[in-house]
């Protein structure tokens, strides 16, 4: 049983009292029967005797003068009544709070996401969500992945939606890949176009484009630096720094070009997309929490949620080269390893 801690009840003797005890002693009280507030709390009458006993002998005086027709409360345990009743109300309280948290009636959700998926494939799984938990406060953080991790680790969000372009091997964190899609080059549709029509890029052909380049943090930045490295130039920049929507402004306005996922293309006619290959550049979307910690009720059950809600869609509707991963294995949701996989033959992926 819990104890009651004495500060609650402002009496150091307290200690050692038991709610169990206290439930007991304001039946009796109520009732100003031993017989009948047994009844009323659902034991034998002995029992709740003994218990008053013991409840009298730890506080150290009397709280009932005992009658053959019944009990009524001493002095002290007139003094001990209001403490007893609050203490069991704000116990009452608490559980039910905790049922209700359990039950998703209350609670918070704490969600981070990278920018590009926030205005598209979030912003409709939301919806489904709230429309389901409206009473659920929904705290969304929105930044690049890198640090997205950084506030899961620190305890800052329960979950976040985070991208990457290798296997998911940070150890602190449990990740759930959803979906995989294409990088392309996006360029202005009223400027000439970066290569011909149906035709695509090479890696190596973004060395003639400048970049629009998104800032440190986004890993969009560092795969198509790495992937230009790789083709052995360092890109030209002609803006960086910028956020998502930034950088798809400045490539509309015709600053340069830009590595984007195909999913932000939507409601974006200013915009051209051009294929990238040599390699095939691509991104995972996982979903993330930490490691060892209990998803709470809210986290728990968007993650559900948003599969489901991944499920219902067409391809049509996820977009061109965006591909739905199958589910992953209890053990693996609960981050116990995996057997080994062989290498994706598409080449590298991508984030941001």
């Amino acid at each position: 049983m819990l104890a009651v801690a004495s500060i609650a009840l402002g009496y150091d003797m307290l200690d050692r009292v038991q709610l169990q005890q206290l439930n007991y002693f304001v039946a009796a009280a109520q009732t100003q029967h031993f017989t009948r507030a047994a009844e009323l709390v659902g034991v034998a009458q002995p029992t709740l005797s003994k218990q008053l006993r013991v409840l009298e002998d730890e506080l150290g005086t009397p709280l009932f003068d005992r009658t053959p027709s019944g009990a009524t409360l001493t002095q002290a345990g007139q003094v001990l009544l209001p403490f007893a009743s609050r203490i069991l109300s704000d116990a009452d309280t608490a559980r039910r709070q905790l049922q209700e948290l359990a039950g998703l009636r209350r609670g918070r959700l704490r969600l981070g996401a990278t920018p590009s998926l926030t205005t598209g494939l979030l912003a409709d799984a939301l919806s489904a969500f709230h429309a389901r938990y409206p009473e659920l406060e929904l705290n969304i953080q929105e930044s690049g992945s890198q640090d997205l991790v950084q506030l899961l680790r620190a305890g800052e969000i329960d979950v976040a939606l985070i991208i990457s372009s290798r296997p998911y091997d940070e150890p602190s964190l449990v990740t759930t890949p959803l979906l995989r899609e294409d990088l392309v080059v996006v360029s202005a549709a009223g400027a000439a176009p970066p290569a011909p029509a149906g035709e695509v890029l090479r890696v190596a052909d973004l060395q003639a484009h400048p970049l629009v380049m998104f800032r440190p943090g986004y890993d969009l930045r560092d795969v198509t630096l790495a992937a230009c490295r790789a083709a052995g130039f360092e890109p030209s920049l002609a803006v960086e720094g910028g956020e998502m929507d930034a950088v798809l402004r400045f490539a509309e306005a015709g600053l340069g070009v830009a590595v984007v996922p195909s999913m932000v293309l939507a409601s974006r006619p200013r915009l051209r997309a051009t294929p990238l290959v040599d390699p095939r550049l691509r991104r995972t979307v996982a979903l993330a929490h930490r490691r060892g910690i209990a998803l709470a009720p809210a986290a728990a059950a968007f993650r559900h949620a948003l599969r489901k809600h991944l499920e219902t869609l067409t391809q049509e509707q996820l977009g061109q080269g965006i591909e739905l991963l199958p589910v992953r294995t209890p053990l693996e949701l609960l981050g116990l390893p995996r057997a080994p996989r062989r290498a994706d033959s598409t080449g590298h992926g991508a984030a941001g």
